[in-house]
């Protein structure tokens, strides 16, 4: 079967040209572009007045953390024109191990969406973590042996790559070996440390959050990703970088991304939106999400519209505001005037994915055990920055007279690790400024990397009520506040992921969210995913694990009290 897409203008992405010229697609590839005419093919779609572009790939994306299975995600992101995504499953790797991997194969496949998986290399993600699972360079290589695993997912330990430690050291081995792709994620690292690292093989780097740390991987031959997520947001700051020649090592990614801002604002089709308004020009943006996504992971014969490359297509009402009328996905169209067509989804229920379904394992808390037992009254705090995944030590004193040390007023909250997949007990406590409750408290299973139960509150007994919904719900989001839930979102598969459609994933994401303004939190603060980076020790300066406060520099634990 073949189609003729007649009359538009085509965007190449060799060239950065806009040529007018029909392309023929045969089956799920693109057969030529030029002057081929209506007897060339046998059904003909005349797309007078648009832009034809290539389909658009997030380069970096943990599935997960859109709180979607890959079918939803797949529906939720098709019509803004995202037909590829390079996903890391390293959060359902952290709670189920190779069940967890297995799982999102399975649930990916055979999708309009083409999903690509990256080996995770850490789970967990640094030694202090308590996960659920943990993962060698043995457990990996069935997988890097896989063609849809391009690479091996971002290598976070750096203290370990420049350390040379063996169990970091076998993954980048096997994972040269088999011919992949190594990603990175390194912030803040520079000069020597940074050589050492790259050297090591690694590939690309998606944390930078400066344009002089983004340029100075650039240069040494890194790909540079560049991130706008719902909490992670360096787009502004990295905007000199779409400049010649720095752009042609850039890719554009979303990394985590809720659902309500997926269906609200859109995928990688909104951050080409932000960075035109910016005055960056549309055709860069579009190579950095397509032919350059290709390139860094080696997908072959993807991410442009010519001769033998798969049939992955965008039909643009208008190039600068990305308006996606039509989406082919290997010459199918998948999407027709912005709308997303039905298609078959694999079985989530399966009785083989229990354990990925019945992640949950934890004993009701009470109030008492969020209760922190004064040394002192100078404690760390660990202080959110807006805006950014990195975080503060703030040297603060605290009333013990008064709430247990928490001062709503100086914005200084309780913050609780809990751990949940098996029973060990392990509870880390600490305080935390930067997110802005006034009252009631919130509580989530989603908490990098090790995903265990992790809770911000202004008072011991709304903490217990918010963390022992989640255990109730196996998993989940909650907003509580004088001891009943505001507002809940129920993530039963790992307890990171919803069963639900998109839309009502997104509805219950929007409800959380005004639930905790009515709570105090202001617009600038994205409290959920805030939150569950505040555990991740592999983005400084501190982090609270299960055992306790930890210095990302250094990776040992640290008294709470000083």
């Amino acid at each position: 079967m073949k189609t003729l897409l007649k009359n538009g203008t085509v965007l190449n992405v060799f060239t950065g040209e806009l040529l007018r010229e029909n392309v023929l697609i045969a089956g799920d590839t693109v057969l030529g572009t030029g002057d081929y005419t209506d007897a060339d093919a046998d059904t003909v779609r005349d797309v007078t007045g648009c832009i034809l572009c290539p389909g658009l790939t997030d380069g970096h994306i943990h599935i997960e953390s859109t709180m979607l299975t890959p079918a939803e995600l797949a529906r939720a992101v098709l019509p803004h024109g995202t037909t590829a995504i390079v996903a890391d499953p390293h959060e359902i790797a952290n709670v189920c191990g190779t069940a967890g991997i297995d799982f999102m194969l399975e649930m990916s496949d055979d999708l309009p969406l083409h999903v690509y998986l990256t080996a995770p290399s850490c789970v967990p993600a640094m030694p202090l973590d308590e996960s659920g699972a943990a993962l060698s360079a043995a457990d990996l290589a069935p997988y890097l042996a896989n063609p849809r695993v391009p690479g091996l997912a971002e290598m976070m330990n750096y203290p370990g790559v420049l350390a040379g430690a063996d169990f970091v050291m076998d993954k980048l081995r096997a994972a040269k070996a088999a011919g992949k792709v190594i990603d990175g994620h390194a912030p803040l690292l520079t000069g020597h440390d940074l050589d050492r690292y790259i050297a090591a093989g690694i590939q690309s780097d998606h944390e930078c959050s400066s344009a002089a740390e983004g340029l100075e991987r650039v240069r040494k031959g890194q790909w540079l990703m560049i991130r706008q997520g719902t909490a992670a947001r360096n787009l502004e700051a990295l905007l000199p970088l779409f400049a010649e020649p720095y752009c042609r090592r850039c890719l554009l990614v979303t990394d985590d991304r809720h659902p309500a801002d997926l269906l609200s604002d859109g995928h990688i089709d909104s951050i080409i939106r932000l960075a035109v308004q910016a005055g960056k020009s549309a055709v860069t943006c579009i190579q950095m999400a397509t032919i350059q996504a290709a390139q860094c992971f080696h997908l072959q014969r993807t991410g442009a519209i010519a001769p033998g490359y798969r049939a992955d297509i965008l039909v643009l009402s208008d190039l600068d505001r990305m308006a996606v009328r039509d989406v082919y996905s290997s010459g199918v169209r998948v999407v027709e005037n912005g709308v997303c067509r039905p298609f078959d989804a694999p079985d989530l229920r399966a009785e083989k994915w229990s354990p990925v379904l019945h992640s949950f394992h934890l004993d009701a808390l009470s109030p008492d055990d969020f209760h922190i037992e004064p040394q002192g009254n100078k404690c760390r705090v660990i202080g959110v920055i807006p805006g950014q995944l990195l975080t503060e030590e703030h040297i603060e004193t605290l009333d013990f007279t008064k709430n247990n040390g928490i001062d709503t007023a100086r914005d200084i909250l309780k913050l609780a690790v809990i751990e949940r997949h098996k029973g060990t007990g392990h509870r880390g406590l600490g305080y935390i400024s930067g997110i802005g409750l006034r009252r009631g408290a919130i509580a989530a299973s989603v908490s990098h990397d090790a995903h265990n139960l992790i809770v911000i509150g202004t008072n011991d007994a709304d903490m217990a009520a918010a963390a022992n919904r989640i255990r109730t719900l196996g998993g989940g989001c909650a907003a509580a506040a004088d001891g009943e839930i505001l507002a809940e979102l129920p993530l039963p598969v790992a307890g990171l992921m919803s069963d639900a459609d998109a839309e009502t994933v997104a509805a219950q994401n929007r409800a959380l969210n005004e639930a905790v303004r009515a709570l105090g939190v202001p617009e600038n603060i994205s409290p959920f995913m805030n939150m569950a980076f505040v555990s991740l020790t592999v983005i400084p300066a501190i982090k609270m694990t299960t055992f306790g406060l930890a210095d990302v520099q250094t990776q040992t634990l640290l008294d709470l009290f000083v």
